[in-house]
């Protein structure tokens, strides 16, 4: 008996340290800067390099908007003539009889090949903000994980205090039986020594609660302390779900990635048109002014002359070219075609795996959460009046202890498998 009261001023030394490190660890989550699940996304949004990096992609395709629509610049032409070459009644004056001769030409392009230019690189505008879009769809898949991960990290830990606090309890009603010889020592060092589980549960839930924020964190790119930095949300689940057709008739219109798909079509189809039209002729324009003598008149010593240049299309040097994006336009419409159906697969797989952990959530939370919290009562009161045994008791506090984490990973499963959906969807179907 008189190493007892030493060691049991180590446990309760060690417990109060312990329960100090939990409520300073608990006091600075609590004290967080607590964020939403939408100021996360707009910070996102604002910071996030790669998105932004991708926004750059949409200004240069409408610079090559500007570059396509431009005109065929006119050309300017001096000509010199009349310089002497031979001296003249003995006098030699080579640039006295010099005439400068300006011109000036310009290149006429027909069947609207301007037009067409413009209008490809538009619709290469457009296919570069769907592009963007369909990244930011992604992303934004990765930043709905990493935030739902903290929130069940978050709960997890809440779980891991709670059931520590639980057994702290559970602890000193048996060292109270121990000191009043209704308990025997084996058994309260079993007891003591049970807890070194909780004691790790909890740890492990601080560790990954910590390296899930520095996830999100990366995400924003954010440099906040973790100790500053948390987020807040339902961490719940929805019985009702959209309906399988209704997800599907979303995603077709949504999908930034199908969307991409058509747009390719149309710019394939205008591709071709501006390569027929490449194949046809463009004439030039010329316009030029002399000051010169005219021996048939010689009065006109200033003149002024035009021509028309047209190349002779002996032989068709676009034909390759047409028969090349005749040929792309089949293909990018397999590529929708494959894209509608990649769709329609995303959104099942993910309807499926939604639908199953939702058939799973509902019997956890009206069933087994109960059963097993009365066991875990019921062993523990029949455990302290000596109607249970000490291996009954563990086992069902074990049973209890296994069935919570497995019902809110659960729940993270089900945030998971919605975010999942809406990637799928291409928009929020589930909030």
């Amino acid at each position: 008996m008189k190493m007892m009261f030493p060691i049991a001023g180590r446990r309760r030394s060690s417990r109060r340290n312990l329960g100090a490190a939990l409520a300073m660890a608990m006091a600075g989550i609590a004290s967080a800067q607590a964020l939403t699940w939408e100021q996360v996304k707009e910070k996102f949004q604002a910071a996030n390099p790669t998105l932004l990096a991708a926004q750059s992609s949409i200004d240069e395709a409408r610079a090559n908007e500007i570059t396509a629509y431009l005109r065929p610049n006119p050309d300017l032409t001096l000509t010199a003539d009349g310089t002497q070459l031979t001296p003249h009644l003995g006098v030699y004056r080579p640039f006295a009889g010099t005439d400068l001769s300006p011109s000036v030409s310009y290149l006429h392009e027909r069947d609207h090949k301007r037009e067409l230019r413009r209008d490809s690189a538009r619709q290469s505008t457009e296919i570069a903000e769907s592009g963007y879009q369909d990244q930011a769809r992604t992303l934004l898949f990765t930043l709905r994980s990493a935030f739902v991960q903290t929130l069940q990290a978050k709960a997890v830990l809440e779980n891991a205090r709670q059931n520590l606090e639980y057994w702290d309890r559970e602890l000193d009603i048996n060292r109270q039986r121990f000191q009043a010889g209704d308990l025997a020592e084996v058994d309260l060092d079993r007891l003591e020594l049970q807890r070194v589980q909780f004691e790790s549960d909890y740890q492990n839930a601080l560790v990954n609660l910590r390296t899930s924020k520095i996830q999100l964190l990366m995400l924003l790119n954010s440099r906040t302390p973790i100790e500053n930095f948390d987020v807040t949300g339902a961490y719940e689940f929805a019985e009702q779900i959209p309906t399988l057709d209704g997800v599907r008739a979303i995603a077709l219109e949504a999908r930034p990635d199908l969307k991409s798909a058509v747009q390719n079509v149309e710019l394939a189809r205008l591709n071709h048109q501006l390569a027929v039209a490449n194949g046809s002729t463009d004439p030039t324009f010329s316009l030029w002014w002399t000051h010169n003598a005219s021996f048939n008149n010689p009065y006109d010593y200033n003149t002024i002359g035009g021509s028309v240049s047209i190349p002779l299309r002996v032989f068709d040097r676009n034909q390759g070219e047409k028969a090349r994006t005749e040929i792309d336009i089949g293909r990018n419409e397999k590529l929708r075609e494959a894209a509608e159906a990649q769709v329609f697969s995303d959104v099942d797989s993910a309807y499926v795996t939604l639908e199953s952990t939702l058939n799973l959530l509902k019997p956890y939370r009206d069933k087994y959460l109960k059963l097993a919290t009365t066991q875990r009562d019921k062993l523990s009161f029949s455990y302290q009046h000596g109607g249970a045994s000490l291996l009954d008791y563990l086992d069902a506090e074990k049973s209890y202890r296994d069935t919570r984490l497995a019902y809110l990973n659960l729940i993270g499963s089900y945030l998971t498998a919605a975010a999942q959906l809406n990637l799928a969807a291409g928009r929020e179907v589930i909030p």
